[in-house]
């Protein structure tokens, strides 16, 4: 199957919809949030493809929705949203990903860029030594088979109650960084024997932890609310559940795949597998995946205490502590009330690749954000910028309460690796003041700039769409990967 542009129809500027006659099986219509330059570089892989697929789900709702960092995923484009109804509407593990709850977080200083350009070098060896990063690669805490079941049932608040961790934070994160339906039993011996070690590791691929800089402030009342002023020291860390949530993932896409036939459900792509929510299968595998959710909520937070140790020890002990601004999940499912044909019901949104964008007033955020919507956190590429923005009440009409994750990838790995020279790419960006600190060259070419999209125009996008508000752009100094 192929998509072409005269297939697209333009709803309004930046919203665009392939319609629910396109295909015989689609149950809904597929939209692309996107400009038209991003359209038209959306169309040149499977996403959209992948999109109309996603269409195709029992139970699903409004629309099947892609955001304008979308790239070719599994199943799901990579920036894909669904929403299926509750309870008996499909779960499907390749709407949520192989990296369970790979979110991002950032941290807040009360450092200005100008009095600490001096030790950034020193800063970036630092936070390179206290996280540890790369592909397998374990760090200091190694868990019991009973610590472990604790992390998969706790999430955060095991990090907080073994000292790892602020008890504040857990006010600032998605969830409070728990999911309630986690069962640890669920989650395969193999599962967790990946995991035993990897609290507070980074891994590899676009995974990092960024020492950035407030270059710009859009909106000063959201970004006061928010605890973020012009010149300020903030760290990003991107991560999710590492080994372990890849396992649950494997492991569950086997048994959904077989048992699908025994509710009579057919897709488009294997691996669109899929199940009803409420089946027995269905049921275990999103126990599994808030278990894995809550491994990736512990993994951050025990991050950012590496983090605080190496702030820490550059800046000495007295110096202000990091603080949590928020921490938001990106490959996640979750059971969200929504408007759907008009009435408010429950839905299971998976978001892979989408963050949560949810507006003024929403019960979960913290007091102190209630006036001025949730913060989303959108990384750039290594070596350019990126943005907080504020969820707005239109992002809850138009998608399911979603926004975009990043700037999402234009170039594989295998192709950025042939087309950059990664000792060359350090150095480049060290004469730009960014320090960079990786296990390989390899993990460098695979994640230059060259890359990704073009993350203002993303961002662009999605504020001229409603969906999002422009809060505050951000420039990196430091940046460690594995």
């Amino acid at each position: 199957m192929k998509i072409k542009k005269a297939d697209i129809h333009k709803i309004e500027d930046f919203l665009w919809e392939i319609p629910k006659a396109f295909r015989p099986n689609m149950r809904v219509p597929a939209r692309v949030l996107a400009s038209e330059p991003l359209l038209d570089a959306i169309m040149e892989d499977r996403s959209l493809v992948q999109l109309v697929n996603v269409a195709s789900l029992p139970g699903i709702k409004g629309a099947s929705l892609v955001m304008p960092d979308v790239h070719e995923g599994y199943g799901f484009p990579i920036g894909g949203v669904a929403a299926t109804l509750h309870p008996d509407g499909a779960i499907s593990p390749g709407g949520i990903g192989y990296d369970i709850n790979c979110g991002v977080r950032l941290l807040t200083s009360d450092q200005k860029i100008a009095d600490i350009k001096d030790k950034l070098e020193m800063l970036s060896k630092e936070m390179y030594a206290q996280v540890p990063s790369g592909m397998g690669k374990g760090g200091q805490i190694k868990l019991s088979a009973q610590e472990m079941d604790e992390v998969l049932l706790k999430g955060a608040e095991w990090a907080v109650e073994k000292g790892y961790g602020e008890k504040r934070d857990l006010a600032f994160m998605e969830s409070n960084g728990r999911l309630e339906n986690a069962d640890p039993s669920l989650v395969s011996d193999m599962a967790k024997k990946r995991g035993t070690d990897q609290l507070g590791t980074i891994g590899s691929g676009n995974h990092f932890v960024e020492v950035d800089y407030v270059a710009e402030i859009y909106e000063e009342t959201i970004a006061e609310a928010y605890g973020l002023a012009k010149g300020q020291v903030v760290i990003l860390i991107h991560t999710g559940s590492r080994g372990l949530g890849h396992q649950v993932a494997t492991d569950f896409i086997r048994q959904i795949i077989s048992a699908m036939p025994n509710y009579g459900i057919e897709v488009p792509d294997r691996e669109l597998a899929c199940v009803p929510f409420n089946s027995k299968e269905g049921q275990n595998y999103f126990k599994a995946m808030c278990a894995a959710a809550n491994y990736a909520w512990c993994n951050r937070e025990v991050i950012s205490w590496e983090v605080r140790n190496a702030w820490r020890n550059i800046f000495g002990p007295n110096i202000e502590p990091l603080k949590l601004m928020y921490d938001v999940a990106h490959n996640i499912a979750k059971v969200e009330t929504h408007l759907v044909d008009g009435k408010q019901a429950q839905v299971i949104v998976h978001r892979k690749g989408a963050t949560r964008a949810f507006g003024p007033g929403y019960e979960e955020l913290p007091e102190s954000y209630k006036s001025v919507g949730q913060p989303v956190i959108i990384p750039g590429s290594m070596g350019t910028c990126s943005y907080v923005l504020a969820g707005t009440t239109r992002s809850k009409e138009l998608t399911f309460g979603s926004c975009c994750h990043g700037a999402g990838r234009r170039l594989s790995r295998t192709a950025a690796k042939k087309q950059v020279n990664a000792p060359v790419l350090k150095e480049n960006l060290k004469e730009k003041g960014i320090f960079v600190e990786a296990g390989s060259f390899k993990g460098i070419a695979e994640e230059a700039p060259i890359a990704y999209k073009d993350v203002n125009m993303v961002v662009e996008t999605v504020c001229n769409s409603g969906i999002a508000r422009k809060v505050a752009k951000l420039r990196p100094v430091v940046v460690v990967k594995g």
